[in-house]
């Protein structure tokens, strides 16, 4: 009955069309009935708003030209108030709908202000402030970045910048050159123009991994402690996170300002905004721990602000050049120490002008990485015109040889000696300087002497009687019985730092065995420990594998205690164990950080509360933090 009734109402319609469509419209009307919505009320509803909106338009018209006529015209005053007469209602109504408006727009440009107000407190705005082709209105950057963070977000609609069609934003749009954003296409076309600088990938530092890994990186760096952090050290890391709003340091102790420094210089952010932070011209001591990013003009001004500066300290100053040492003479500039690492352009001859117009005042003298403009001839002004010199250190140097080192020996001032040189020296050359100064020296370090033999061990016992610290590493020639004959009735007392890392025998054929006991061995250990035992606080014997554990446990037995050990390095001897190393927490009870690397026979060992095992081959990482309390 309905196809044929459907049939003759629409005829240029398919009969199943029809009836989809009337049933579709049935269940439709079925809905809006039973929920008791009228169709025809919605329709007049939306009819009525449209007619209202279009009316209110029409009377802001009027209202703008009546008024126009009122300012302009004012001869035609009775005109103007009989037609306000003859439509009062409507007058009334555009004026209200322009109040409305008004403070809609009076509304928006508050919320805009305070929204820019608000950029001018941020950091961001305080670093883009500060970047060299910044804005130099603080109105116009504001602005910038308002309509940089008011763009669309990603799935809004947008105007492209450059063709103005309209495209759907999403969050890899790129930027117009103008701050806008741009659609598809356009940007395609700025990639191939422009392509946009690649993105750093993320580095992931949350998490119990990130967690650990700063842990293990801290230990490793010696600057690990048990507990919580103190109070002075979480403010010292907000304030090296919030560093572009710092103006001044105020009047902090010395060791809090070193502190911020070493914490700006680990992450780089030494430059010459920050150096300003740290330059006090009350101040007799300046340390740059990372001068990578400072400038000539930098270190200028360095000298100028702090007139009475004694104690200079730059690490990585690549720009510490011959203009700077030209400067620095040109100052009434008395300095006391000077430690200099990486200037490795300053030559010759103006380190030689330097020493001879202002050595008189040096009493620490240290440089490192110079490469090959420090010299023999160098060291060669130093007796005449240092004669207060008591410390010197020569590291990293390619160019320093034997002689250099026998003019070492005519300062007699000297009580604090570091050598790291990669020219061959002879053991006569050590022994000859040995038995001039040794026994005024504190200090010996004798880093990489690859070819030192025993004869300069046999000098330190006959010469020296006030060492304190004691290094000589990587030795090949020197044998367990020259540091027995060290050690045995040396009248020198007790070592406070004793460092023999790596004096051991290297044969690749048969490494284990070692008929001739080259390097430090059990009857040297044994030695050592019986003169310095009760008084050495950090001993480092890395890579001494001839070490045979029998030695270690008579070292470390249940009547010896070394009350003032605090550190210990064994990594890479191989006969230490789990047993060994527990004898050692129980004869060092104020042992702190024993490293074991290397050491595979150190599996299942049991560490004391709050001391740090480093180095253990096993599943629980690299650092083990005791909790045991048998001790």
């Amino acid at each position: 009955m309905l196809i044929p009734y459907l049939g003759s109402q629409i005829t240029n319609q398919p009969k199943c069309l029809v009836v989809f469509s009337e049933v579709r419209m049935g269940l439709g009307a079925h809905f809006l009935a039973s929920h008791n919505i009228s169709a025809n009320q919605i329709r007049a509803t939306a009819e009525e708003r449209r007619r209202a909106a279009a009316e209110a338009n029409q009377q802001l018209e009027d209202g703008d030209e009546e008024e126009t006529t009122v300012v302009v015209e004012t001869s035609e005053l009775s005109l103007v108030v009989a037609t306000e007469e003859a439509s009062p209602g409507l007058t009334t109504r555009g004026r209200r709908a322009a109040a409305v408006n008004a403070e809609s727009a009076q509304r928006k440009k508050e919320k805009e202000q305070k929204a820019i107000d608000k950029i001018k407190a941020s950091k961001k705005f305080q670093k883009r402030k500060r970047e060299p082709d910044g804005s130099d209105d603080d109105d116009d950057l504001a602005q910038a970045l308002f309509e940089q963070h008011s763009a669309p977000l990603p799935g809004q609609m947008g105007n492209c910048e450059l063709c103005g069609k309209r495209f759907t934003v999403t969050p890899y749009s790129r930027s117009g050159p103008d701050g806008g954003l741009v659609c598809g296409p356009c940007g395609k076309t700025l990639d191939k123009e422009n392509p946009a600088p690649k993105k750093k990938p993320k580095q992931v530092t949350g998490g119990a991994v990130g967690r650990r890994r700063q842990v293990q990186s801290n230990i490793l760096d010696g600057t690990f402690t048990l507990g919580g952090k103190t109070l002075a050290t979480l403010c010292i890391e907000t304030l090296a996170k919030n560093i572009d709003l710092a103006e001044d340091l105020g009047d902090l102790p010395g060791p809090v300002i070193d502190k911020i420094a070493r914490k700006l210089s680990r992450h780089r952010l030494l430059n010459p905004t920050t150096l300003s932070l740290f330059l006090q011209p009350t101040a007799d001591e300046v340390k740059v721990y990372d001068g990578a990013k400072l400038t000539v003009d930098d270190f200028f001004r360095i000298f100028r602000t702090v007139p009475g500066l004694k104690k200079l300290k730059v690490r990585n100053g690549v720009h510490f050049k011959d203009e700077v040492m030209d400067y620095l003479m040109s100052r009434h500039i008395e300095l006391d120490d000077l430690y200099l690492h990486g200037s490795n352009l300053i030559s010759e001859a103006k380190w030689k002008e330097y020493l001879e117009k202002k050595g008189k005042s040096l009493q620490s003298f240290r440089v490192y990485w110079t490469d090959k403009h420090f010299t023999d001839d160098v060291l060669a002004v130093l007796p005449t015109s240092c004669p207060s010199l008591t410390r010197l250190k020569v590291c990293h140097n390619q160019k320093v040889s034997g002689d250099g080192v026998k003019h070492i020996g005519d300062i007699p001032t000297l009580r604090h000696l570091s050598l790291d040189l990669r020219e061959h020296v002879h053991s006569d050359v050590y022994v000859e300087l040995l038995s001039k100064i040794g026994p005024n020296l504190k200090t010996l370090s004798l880093t990489r002497a690859e070819g030192v033999d025993n004869s300069v061990l046999d000098a330190l016992h006959t010469h020296c009687r006030s060492l304190e610290k004691l290094r000589i590493t990587d030795s090949e020639v020197m044998t367990d019985a020259g540091f027995a004959r060290l050690f045995k009735d040396w009248q020198n007392p007790g070592l406070f730092f004793l460092d023999l890392q790596k004096c051991r025998q290297l044969e690749a054929a048969r490494p284990r065995e070692n008929p001739d006991h080259v390097g430090l061995c059990s009857d040297g250990f044994r030695a050592l420990m019986a003169h310095s035992g009760k008084t050495l606080r950090n001993l480092n014997v890395h890579g001494c594998r001839h070490i045979e554990a029998k030695a270690f446990e008579e070292v470390f037995s249940e009547d010896s205690v070394y009350e003032e050990m605090s550190k210990m390095e064994i990594s890479f001897c191989e006969e230490v164990t789990d047993f060994v190393v527990g004898s050692i927490f129980r004869s060092c009870p104020n042992l702190r950080e024993l490293n074991v690397f290397g050491c595979m026979k150190v599996k299942d060992v049991r560490v004391p509360r709050g001391k740090i095992l480093v180095g253990v081959p096993n599943a629980r990482g690299m650092v083990i933090e005791g909790v045991d309390d048998f001790l």
